[in-house]
């Protein structure tokens, strides 16, 4: 590298969420203080204590849901859509509406120098995928015979099956259907995801490696096999009342976490690329860090964790606590997580605090989606010098002494925060801001 500092700036955002598949549906949802947790319905309730979910109802996966997109990608991503789970098929359509916002298609880059980083969940396959095969290895008892596998069953999978479900896939689908040859990355690293990614491409653009990248994420807790793995392993909210208020981050009276699905993905590139195109720049990105910290027991210590993640983002962008104005926090709304979390706060920005805005109690826990749609929202936030209400945060807790944003206000200074951590321990935070000096 030599001369003036590269710099990283988004110029494309899309989304795949319980509150909407556009900017401008998922702000309006949040300006109007809509929710999007309702009654699950892709689960059998009558066998999963789950009373909320958020769904992402209005995507079926048709070529529609993609976006605009010329008639030969169309053609090719219809013929792939048989080898994606529905996670994939959120993060693939999550990409091509933050490319298509970017301008891309009519972009003139070179393709060699535009890349991927794509985080994701662990995936899992569906029940489904061997319920033929299993049936052909019954013996007369209904009891499945194992030595009948290899020549019963497994010729009734679907040949294709193993593609559909690796986390890899998105990148692969977004990389050959956009011809992008740059530098490309998958990422499982489950909520800690999207920070990680940003990261990742953020240090390829500075490094002079490639202009530009799709960062993208999808995740869900919403299959049948990870939902019974959330039921049995972390706090789930068991709750039969009301679903919009099942989700309730750092309030006194939150039962547990509510899971949901969903995707999303920016276009980052360098500030003198967006600048020749003459696209729009929503923000900046300043920096991105990660830690992972366990006790000699194995023991999650998700406090330290946030704290050095936060620490290390800001130290990295040569930023004091003051110098941000609030974070999108990943306010998980579980009795242990949210009392972690307000330490850290209280570990890196003092007393005094930060504005923090927990959006998770518009849609619940997306997986490795939830972190990045959370920087949209707060990228949205510093487009309309708004920062938006908290659901369902009522009677505070003691035990959580943030300054949860429950009324609208303006953001003291533009540039923001989010920090989220997976059940594991792996936290990472980004700080974004608006684009000085334009």
């Amino acid at each position: 590298m030599s001369g003036e500092r590269r710099r990283v700036v988004i110029t494309g955002l899309g989304a795949i969420c319980p509150i909407g598949s556009s900017t401008d549906e998922i702000w309006n949802a949040v300006a109007s203080r809509q929710s999007g947790i309702s009654a699950p319905t892709s689960l059998p309730t009558e066998a999963l204590p789950i009373g909320a979910a958020g769904e992402v109802r209005q995507f079926t996966g048709h070529i529609k849901d993609f976006g605009e997109m010329d008639k030969e990608a169309q053609k090719n991503l219809r013929k792939s859509l048989k080898v994606m789970c529905r996670e994939c098929q959120m993060g693939v359509a999550a990409a091509q509406l933050a490319l298509n916002d970017a301008s891309h298609i009519s972009g003139g880059f070179d393709p060699s120098r535009v890349g991927t980083s794509f985080g994701s969940d662990y995936m899992v396959s569906d029940p489904q995928e061997f319920t033929e095969g299993v049936r052909a290895c019954l013996n007369g008892e209904r009891e499945f015979e194992f030595s009948r596998w290899p020549t019963e069953g497994m010729p009734r999978l679907f040949p294709l099956w193993l593609l559909k479900y690796l986390p890899n896939m998105p990148a692969s689908h977004v990389a050959i259907y956009n011809d992008l040859r740059g530098p490309s990355n998958s990422i499982t690293m489950r909520e800690a995801s999207p920070a990680i990614c940003i990261r990742d491409a953020m240090h390829v653009i500075l490094s002079d490696r490639a202009d530009a990248a799709v960062v993208g994420v999808t995740g869900t807790r919403l299959s049948l096999t990870k939902a019974m793995h959330a039921v049995q392993q972390e706090e789930v909210g068991l709750l039969n009342g009301e679903p919009s208020r099942a989700c309730r981050p750092f309030d006194l009276h939150r039962n547990g976490m509510v899971p949901g699905e969903g995707a999303a993905a920016i276009f980052v590139e360098e500030l003198n690329s967006a600048s020749r195109r003459g696209v729009h720049i929503y923000a900046e990105v300043l920096a991105a860090a990660s830690a992972a910290v366990i006790d000699r027991n194995r023991v999650a210590r998700r406090r330290e964790a946030m704290r050095l993640a936060m620490t290390g983002a800001l130290q990295e962008a040569h930023l004091k606590p003051t110098d941000i104005g609030f974070v999108m926090a990943h306010g998980l709304g579980t009795q242990t997580c949210d009392v972690e979390e307000a330490a850290a706060l209280s570990d890196v920005f003092g007393p005094a605090g930060v504005p923090v805005i927990a959006a998770k109690s518009y849609f619940g826990n997306l997986g490795a989606a939830s972190g990045l749609v959370e920087i949209i929202l707060g990228i949205l936030a510093l487009r309309h010098r708004q920062l938006f209400a908290t659901l369902n945060y009522e009677t505070p807790d003691p035990a959580c002494p943030v300054d949860v944003v429950t009324e609208p206000r303006s953001p003291r200074v533009p540039r923001f925060m989010n920090v989220n951590v997976t059940p594991q321990c792996q936290a990472s935070a980004a700080i974004i801001g608006e684009v000085a000096g334009l």
